[in-house]
């Protein structure tokens, strides 16, 4: 089966968490801070395989996860990085946020690798905390969380040219002629059910066309597999739009042409805006009754007056079908030389931010009734936070609440009255909603 769309959940490793140690040496009786720093964990990496087609390798298993950063050692030993998970897919395969839609990245055009999800950053260990007035301090950085994220997979295929049409309006007939009109010509055949690619070789220079199976009434609103097929010609930069000109199965071409006109424009109005010719196939089997008009000349003056070209050809005999590949030709000369791709909405680094900041809270063993709190932002913040002024000082409670200090403090069984010091200073502990 051509599998063109997965979920899974992608997890990045774990930063390994800094190390508190202090030296331990022969004549050295008061060593200093010696603990190392965690080991980085590991990347989630998507990479383009050339070799791959489908998103097969991702409908059986759900879940890929790096590896964690190892906690760092004492002796200033730096804790081993954790491993990348290399995810390959094909090229086209457009990454989205699960939840929202966003797209992350678009593994289309020069985008050949792509970090998704980064890592935790590992923690520094207790030797960058040393100041002139904690010389030995007893807590370390965590390492950063990892993070973890439900993607959607999507392939949408790269090719210059998309067929559309009804089903039976001899879409396949006419890749099948035009791919193999020449030996060196390459055709990629998934199933019946499936998008077809074809590459057709041209004097001047050749093209991908992709056979879009056939859409039907409702396809925009996700009828039968239309948003499984429409998703296959948003990079397309012409479209061919093959109709019955003879109405062999008692259908009205321009009534055909305008019903898949609106699907794609309600799917995306830029798909309704792509250049379009169309190709009135069937022209061997047209019969008209005397002063009947030809369905043919009917379409041309519909459709031409509106810069839309028609070419009356034969998918089965081949009649046209040359004049029709040349003018599309000529269509891609003229529009830029590149694949769409699709701008980045969702960026993990920006929505799964977080960091953990180093802190102890801890019962004095020999004080009672006192706790001492410690940590490097706290100790910045007190040399720039008034303490004397009102606002100053709730500024300081509002710190200490939203960093999670004032709950280890009250899980330490702190109670009213009680002394709290940090770095010199010493308060009084009063439980008050800030």
């Amino acid at each position: 089966m051509f599998a063109d769309r997965a979920k899974i959940i992608i997890r990045s490793g774990k930063g390994g968490d800094g190390h508190v140690s202090f030296r331990r040496e022969l004549f050295v009786p008061d060593g200093g801070p010696d603990g190392g720093d965690g080991g980085k964990g590991g990347d989630v990496v998507f990479e383009v395989d050339e070799g791959l087609n489908t998103l097969i390798d991702y409908r059986h298993r759900r879940k890929f996860s790096a590896t964690d950063g190892e906690p760092g050692g004492k002796k200033r030993c730096h804790g081993a990085n954790g491993n990348d998970v290399v995810l390959k897919v094909p090229q086209g395969t457009v990454i989205k946020d699960a939840a929202s839609g966003q797209v992350i990245a678009d593994m289309s055009g020069s985008c050949r690798r792509a970090v998704v999800l980064k890592g935790g950053r590992g923690g520094s260990g207790n030797m960058h905390y040393a100041t002139s007035t904690m010389q030995a301090p007893k807590y370390a950085q965590p390492g950063q969380e990892a993070r973890e994220l439900e993607v959607q997979l999507e392939l949408k295929v790269i090719a210059d040219v998309g067929l559309v049409g009804f089903p039976n309006v001899g879409k396949s007939t006419f890749l099948s002629r035009v791919t193999n009109a020449r030996p060196k010509i390459a055709n990629y055949h998934f199933t019946t059910l499936s998008p077809n690619l074809g590459v057709v070789d041209l004097e001047g220079g050749g093209f991908v066309i992709a056979d879009i199976p056939g859409l039907i009434e409702g396809a925009s609103e996700g009828v039968g597999l239309g948003h499984e097929f429409l998703r296959h010609i948003e990079r397309t930069k012409v479209m061919i739009h093959i109709v019955d000109a003879a109405s062999t199965e008692g259908r009205d071409p321009v009534d055909d042409i305008e019903k898949i006109n609106l699907e794609l424009k309600a799917y995306d109005e830029k798909l309704a805006q792509r250049p379009q010719v169309i190709a009135a196939n069937k022209i061997d089997a047209i019969y008209k009754e005397e002063g009947e008009e030809d369905p043919v000349e009917r379409l041309k003056k519909i459709y031409e007056p509106k810069g839309v070209r028609v070419f009356p050809i034969s998918a089965v005999s081949g009649a046209g079908v040359r004049e029709l590949l040349f003018a599309v030709q000529e269509m891609l000369k003229e529009l830029p030389d590149e694949v769409t791709v699709f701008e980045q909405e969702f960026d993990p680094e920006v929505r799964l931010a977080g960091e953990n900041l180093p802190f102890t809270v801890e019962k004095s063993e020999e004080e009672e009734n006192t706790y001492l709190v410690e940590g490097p932002r706290i100790e910045k913040m007190l040399g720039y936070t008034n303490l004397e002024s009102e606002k100053g000082f709730r500024f300081f409670q509002k710190f200490l609440k939203e960093n999670g200090i004032l709950d280890q403090l009250e899980a330490l069984g702190i109670q009213e009255g009680d002394t709290v010091r940090m770095y010199g200073l010493q308060f009084d502990y009063y439980k008050e909603n800030v």
